[in-house]
């Protein structure tokens, strides 16, 4: 599928209603990690399985919205230290080949043979991986602010995003004291993971804010509020660092190494075009790489799913899947 300009006469008018879930419950998937995960939607419908961004964001009631309910299975789980999932903001046994293995414990304890995978950001990271690792339980893939994990990209969102956001990356900064802001992510990673909450939640507070204010095309106040609050911060500043302090823990050569073994996957690409978090360059490499993949490009919008123009590109992506299985 050749990449294309986004047209809005494809898409749903917006988000499906409100749902809850028809089933939920807690995995054991390590000593220390129980991992939350719930069903909405159709019980014998096509299993669809989101994978929240972050890492550490953890995921929410909003993300049951993007599908059908009369027409998919919604399988939706907070990844280690994440959301619901216990402990939270834990990062002992927390790396991506761990949170491969949870999404192969989940299928099995569901029964599913085949998910569509549907993640954005650190989200479309894990899905890449998971796929990588298992391809024959993939059906196919929607992939919005693509995010592969890469020193450049981590070295984008810790210094490059000033050169757009100068002020909000000056708070961010600004939250260590001069003699600690030679190696950002290294001082605020011995800051978030400090046991002292006097000392790791407003290191998280301060992290969370600068992402959530860099996240959308047009100022939200009520996207930074939601990032502000402590159980979010933690989960995503916490997990974030240890993630990009560790290369994200991707296989030798990053996963644009080994897109051979999604070839025969079908995939949509979701990209904001002034998306600030992850530069819509990498999805331009990442559709150059995988030639079965459609990319889809939003004029007007930034990183957030829920901004008016992804979202709308996100339910009509998920619609042309509509007869997998």
């Amino acid at each position: 599928m050749a990449g294309r300009g986004y047209d809005p006469g494809m898409a749903r008018g917006d988000l499906y209603p409100e749902i809850g879930p028809y089933e939920t419950g807690y995995l054991p998937v390590s000593p220390i990690h129980a991992m939350y995960w719930e069903q909405s939607g159709n019980p014998r419908g096509a299993p669809v399985l989101f994978l929240h961004g972050g890492p550490g964001a953890g995921a929410g009631a909003v993300h049951r919205r993007f599908f059908d309910p009369s027409h998919w299975r919604i399988v939706i789980f907070d990844q280690r230290g994440a959301g619901r999932s216990r402990p939270l903001g834990e990062l002992d046994a927390n790396t991506t080949p761990d949170l491969i293995a949870d999404i192969e414990r989940l299928r099995v304890h569901l029964g599913v043979e085949r998910f569509l995978l549907f993640g954005g950001s650190w989200g479309s990271t894990l899905a890449l991986a998971y796929a990588q690792a298992h391809p024959n339980r993939v059906a196919g893939c929607v992939l919005r602010g693509i995010f592969l994990g890469r020193p450049s990209e981590v070295e984008w969102f810790m210094h490059g995003i000033a050169t757009v956001f100068p002020e909000a990356h000056a708070a961010f900064v600004n939250h260590l004291p001069a003699n600690e802001r030679g190696d950002l992510l290294g001082s605020f990673l011995r800051r978030l993971t400090d046991p002292d909450p006097a000392i790791h939640l407003p290191a998280a507070r301060a992290w969370s804010i600068f992402e959530g204010t860099c996240s959308t095309l047009l100022p939200s106040p009520d996207t930074i509020w939601s990032f502000a609050q402590d159980r979010t911060a933690l989960g995503l500043a916490r997990i974030e660092a240890h993630y990009f302090a560790h290369d994200l823990f991707l296989p030798e050569g990053g996963l644009l190494a080994h897109m051979e073994r999604l070839r025969s996957i079908p995939a949509e690409i979701i990209q904001g075009r002034y998306d600030m978090i992850c530069p819509a360059v990498t999805a331009y490499e990442l559709h150059k790489a995988w030639p079965g993949a459609r990319l889809t490009i939003v004029p007007d919008a930034g990183h957030s799913a829920l901004e008016p123009g992804i979202r709308r590109a996100l339910v009509a992506a998920v619609e042309r899947f509509r007869g997998i299985r």
